[in-house]
């Protein structure tokens, strides 16, 4: 049985220190980002998650995004180098901990960059955001350490946010979804679904049809609800002045086989 695992980490104390790039910096008041934190993994839990937490990273600001740190396909995970270089150090511990779980560990080397959150999986397709974290090398190496395994890799432009998920995620049907405006090339996923709102783009698939989504979106709740699926809601505030979203604070672990 696919195991049912997400790896997250406790915010660091300097979290409000995160990077910011395509939006105006915002105050960040930590001790809400860290109460908001623990409902998310507690909604994960609620939903049949196990979680397991990285050891904390808090010289790393931006650390409670560990979803950038390891991409994981079948039973392969792979160690990203992040873009930013100020983010490189908090790799290790999710190397350690993926490790744990019997992982088959490979690494993204320099010159490649990769960022989790550019990696889109879609079944056995998986979309590479390439733009502002992470670059043609990086591409490559995921072709070469998931190609082998029976996945497709498909490079997709990004420009206009942060991540390739900061723009689209997927339903569980695989229809893509995402705001319009933010996405380079809709016509690159073969169902495409507009969404009313920017952070309506970004859903973690708990399992059957509930989507853990930001209470920011209630448009695109009502959207997605009325198309059958069940919307949790969680507000994370804090983590979206920082450009983050639901999909960021987690590393979601279907594909290892305990």
């Amino acid at each position: 049985m696919p195991s049912r695992k997400a790896l997250v980490r406790r915010p660091s104390p300097r979290l409000a220190e995160g990077l910011v790039t395509h939006i105006e910096r915002e105050p960040v008041d930590t001790a809400l980002a860290l109460a908001q934190w623990e409902t998310y993994t507690a909604t994960l839990r609620e939903h049949g998650w196990e979680t397991l937490e990285v050891e904390p990273a808090d010289d790393c600001p931006d650390s409670v995004f560990v979803e950038d740190t390891a991409v994981v396909f079948r039973n392969v995970a792979l160690i990203t180098r992040p873009g930013a270089e100020s983010r490189r150090a908090e790799t290790v511990g999710v190397e350690q901990s993926v490790a744990r779980l019997g992982a088959s560990v490979n690494w993204v080397w320099d010159p490649g960059t990769l960022d989790g959150g550019d990696v889109l999986k879609v079944g056995d397709t998986i979309y590479v955001g390439r733009g502002g974290r992470t670059n043609a090398a990086g591409v490559q190496q995921v072709r070469a350490a998931f190609e082998p395994l029976g996945a497709r890799v498909v490079a997709v432009p990004v420009s206009k946010v942060l991540h390739l998920k900061s723009a689209v995620t997927a339903l569980p049907d695989g229809t893509v979804i995402g705001h319009e405006p933010l996405v380079d090339t809709p016509s690159l996923f073969p169902r495409f679904l507009p969404v009313p709102e920017e952070s309506g783009a970004h859903v973690v698939l708990l399992g059957g049809s509930s989507l853990l989504m930001a209470a920011s979106a209630p448009k695109t709740a009502d959207l997605f609800a009325d198309l059958g699926h069940d919307p949790v809601l969680v507000d994370i505030s804090e983590f979206e002045k920082l450009e983050g979203c639901v999909t960021c604070l987690s590393v979601r672990l279907r594909d290892l086989y305990m």
